[in-house]
């Protein structure tokens, strides 16, 4: 044991480091995972502390990766966790156009934006948490099955893409705006802030916390997993050698 240590020492850093992130590879993912779900929150704490360039890093680093519309975003230091679309354009301007809305970051009356949206936040944050899971639980964790994962994931899809289609028709003006299937369904039973607009409590919003987390939980415990037992199989001596 001491032997294989001693030669993992003498090779050269190249190899070591491969060395290195094949035993810790999850460890570092997990790290990774860490960093990429908190850094949007960073930005609207760099907003009220006056850091401002950060702050726009922040944004259009993750600009490239969510529609990051304010009407379904987290907003900090404001009087409440999200804003409507008319408290949007009443603040910001009276536009439908996504390109322009995206462009609020908010001001200091109603809060500074996360970097990205609800559904983004619970996604990541779900498969953070799940990488931590699996790190702790690695060696006793089977893969879920594929049938489990894509179940999982599948809601994900469906709301997602109802979104979408819905906002074909123009961003308040689809039927996921008002979900009056929805009303009709359940014989308007709830309040009527639940089915209409995508407040944080509401349908809308719900549906994309509930199904985000279920897709990051999908990903976490079947391919973290997964990707762990063939890094097992590979180099089954690593685990051994690395807590030798």
């Amino acid at each position: 044991m001491n032997t294989t240590r001693t030669l993992t020492t003498a090779a050269p850093w190249p190899r070591r480091s491969l060395i290195w992130l094949r035993r810790h590879w999850l460890g570092a993912l997990t790290v990774i995972l860490g960093l990429y779900a908190g850094l949007p929150w960073l930005a609207p704490i760099f907003m009220q502390l006056g850091w401002v360039r950060p702050a726009e890093w922040i944004y259009l680093l993750y600009s490239t990766q969510c529609h990051q519309l304010p009407e379904r975003s987290f907003f900090l230091f404001g009087p409440r966790p999200m804003l409507s679309l008319q408290e949007v354009q009443d603040v910001w301007r009276s536009t439908l156009n996504p390109f322009i809305l995206r462009q609020f970051i908010g001001n200091p009356e109603v809060g500074w934006k996360v970097a990205w949206s609800d559904r983004m936040v619970a996604l990541y944050t779900s498969l953070f948490v799940s990488s931590v899971v699996v790190r702790f639980l690695r060696r006793g964790l089977r893969p879920l099955p594929i049938w489990a994962a894509v179940l999982l994931a599948l809601p994900m899809v469906l709301d997602g893409g109802t979104h979408f289609v819905s906002d074909l028709a123009g961003l308040g003006q689809g039927f996921r705006d008002t979900n009056a299937w929805l009303a009709a369904l359940t014989g308007n039973v709830l309040p009527a802030a639940f089915y209409a607009g995508d407040a944080l409590g509401s349908f809308n919003s719900w549906m994309r916390l509930i199904t985000g987390a279920l897709f990051g939980i999908s990903i976490g415990f079947w391919a973290l997993p997964y990707l762990e037992s063939l890094s097992r199989a590979a180099h089954p001596g690593a685990a051994t050698v690395s807590r030798s």
